[in-house]
């Protein structure tokens, strides 16, 4: 059992038409060790080529299984360094990556989207489920009066842009992973970027609840870097593909920055009732209850398979936006698709996801 958006995607693999994953696994060839690979696997090489590649001190760099435990370790430690008693506050942006939210009310944060001074934001950048990267300097205004900012840049090697932490802001933590842009999943591999001022705590903090990493991941790691701009040309040619079906097929929907777009239909019914009737039709999509948003469904762009997934859901959407009883037939069916979320303040295996 994962957390709940990644048990529901695990849940409904058997659907012939999977737009819910937002990796690039099965699209492109994973990064896979060779011998001489591994018997050459160093962490702390690994660390000093992730330190220049996102412009940091590689002592500020510490290595995880992956972007959920990154974030998980990071929002944990902040939340236990608050004095006892002390209100902890998070602003989100809802829609926004439900381990992100939902992690850092589990560490003691009262989360919720409002204005005002908070002890920490968190944000992805780009956006999952909504696919766009913000201006550094609206990501920085955004959170002006956080304490801390968090940002997970789990998807940014998919925009080409550099690292936020390029931009030196002193309350700055990063978070990233080897999973989603890499086809990396067995790889296990993600990070987390401390700023400078928290580095000596929080090194010893994540001595208490990390594992060492396996060669095998760290080997696949050093090679995914190494061959990444082959990598990248993959990518490129799948999503480049499917962006223009996505454009020919929704036109409203603005060019994503990341394999991931959130789709509000004006049909009159919610995300939760379109991905239940998408399900119907063997199309897996992913409701923005999960994201915290209601309104919409998430939709990956990363399978070879895309364009006919799509043509699949399109069918349902188009259904939907008939009269009632003009609907009919299997797409019809009505599935409560997940579990409801609050709205407002406190709403309630990461590779799939």
């Amino acid at each position: 059992m994962a957390f709940p958006l990644a048990d529901w995607i695990d849940g409904h693999d058997e659907c012939r038409h999977n737009l819910a994953k937002s990796g690039m696994r099965g699209a492109i060839p994973s990064p896979t060790p060779s011998a001489r690979d591994l018997r050459q696997a160093d962490p702390e090489e690994l660390r000093r080529q992730l330190g220049a590649d996102l412009g940091v001190d590689p002592a500020r760099v510490f290595l995880t299984t992956g972007a959920s435990q990154a974030n998980a370790i990071a929002l944990q430690f902040l939340g236990r360094r608050q004095p006892r008693g002390a209100s902890r506050r998070c602003r989100v942006c809802y829609p926004e990556y439900p381990p992100l939210f939902d992690t850092a009310r589990w560490s003691g944060f009262r989360v919720s989207d409002d204005p005002g001074p908070v002890d920490l934001a968190v944000v992805s950048q780009p956006r999952n489920p909504e696919g766009d990267l913000w201006e550094r300097t609206r990501v920085f205004d955004w959170a002006s009066d956080a304490r801390w900012l968090l940002v997970d840049e789990t998807f940014r090697e998919f925009s080409g842009t550099r690292s936020i932490l390029r931009t030196d802001r002193p309350n700055l933590w990063a978070t990233g992973s080897f999973t989603k842009f890499y086809a990396g999943d067995d790889l296990r591999v993600g990070f987390v970027v401390a700023p400078d001022e928290c580095r000596p705590e929080f090194a010893r903090f994540a001595g208490l609840v990390r594992n060492l990493l396996p060669s095998y991941s760290v080997a696949g790691a050093q090679r995914a870097l190494r061959e990444r701009e082959k990598t990248r040309a993959r990518v490129r040619a799948v999503l480049e593909r499917n962006i223009r079906a996505l454009r020919n097929s929704i036109p409203e929907l603005a060019r994503p920055d990341s394999p991931v777009v959130f789709d509000r239909p004006d049909s009159g019914e919610d995300g939760d009732a379109l991905t239940g009737r998408a399900l119907g039709a063997s199309v897996l999509v992913c409701s923005g209850s999960f994201f915290g948003d209601p309104t919409g469904v998430r939709l990956c762009l990363t399978q070879r398979t895309f364009p006919i997934d799509l043509a699949a859901y399109c069918a349902v959407r188009d259904l939907l936006a008939r009269p009632p009883e003009a609907r009919g037939g299997p797409t019809g069916r009505t599935v409560r698709a997940v579990r409801p979320r609050l709205a407002g303040t406190d709403r309630a295996k990461a590779s799939p996801s």
